[in-house]
């Protein structure tokens, strides 16, 4: 099995506990969770599950990145949106899989057979809560893939991506704060491409201008750092106050 980097049997050392749906659960109610967990691996591009597909699971992201895709009838593909860790897979009460989710990177998921959990939903209103909370955010994040998609730049989009990403971030490690944001990025850029729907050429020239502008700093190949969030927030075109915790 895959080393995971935590102790899969002990859920105070998961690294997404405090956002993840189980986030409000007792420690009886953890244990009822142990009873219907598993954990599945999957290597970057490999799929986890195709549209269509019996979903006999719910489940988190734990470590990783994948994509949810949806086919057309002439072949053509549209990535809708990905999983970040501690972002949900699955709806209870429904069996099939709506879209193709492929593992963008080396991907974790926490696992929890259907059935079970969906009994114990009826029995644990801030179990079902707490998803409803979660589907309510995934809700604003389809608004904001349709606004970066429809409306903005290939600046804006790449810098509203690395604010997705950085925000995420910050609230798995919230005691880091504003000053220290920083974080290994997921995407190749080759993905970030197919992503936003720009070439790899647009991609690295605006990761480029966005260094070279002083808003973001490159450690390595992938490692980026954001010296002032407001800056790369104010880069986005969003209307907002550029909150890390929002």
């Amino acid at each position: 099995m895959t080393d995971l980097g935590f102790n899969a049997k002990d859920c105070g050392t998961c690294p997404i506990q405090h956002r993840a749906v189980c986030a409000r659960c007792e420690t009886d109610e953890l244990a009822t969770l142990e009873a219907m967990k598993y954990y599945r691996s999957f290597e970057a591009g490999q799929p986890i599950v195709w549209s269509g597909d019996r979903m006999d699971f719910v489940g988190s992201v734990v470590t990783g990145v994948a994509s949810l895709s949806q086919a057309m009838e002439d072949g053509r593909t549209q990535m809708v949106g990905l999983l970040l860790p501690s972002d949900f897979l699955g709806r209870p009460g429904r069996a099939a899989a709506p879209y193709d989710v492929v593992a963008v990177t080396n991907t974790t998921l926490c696992c929890f057979r259907r059935k079970p959990f969906e009994t114990m939903m009826g029995a644990t209103p801030h179990l079902a809560q707490r998803l409803l909370e979660m589907t309510l955010d995934e809700l604003d994040a389809a608004r904001e893939w349709m606004l970066v998609l429809g409306r903005k730049t290939a600046r804006e989009k790449i810098a509203s991506l690395l604010a997705i990403i950085a925000r995420r971030e910050a609230s798995l490690a919230p005691e880091r704060g504003q000053d220290d944001m920083s974080f290994d990025l997921p995407l190749t850029r080759e993905a970030m491409a197919d992503y936003l729907g720009l070439t790899l050429e647009t991609v690295s020239r605006q990761v480029s201008a966005l260094k070279r502008d002083g808003v973001i700093v490159l450690d390595g190949k992938r490692r980026i750092v954001i010296p002032d969030f407001d800056a790369l927030v104010a880069e986005t075109g969003d209307d907002v106050d550029g909150g890390v915790f929002a």
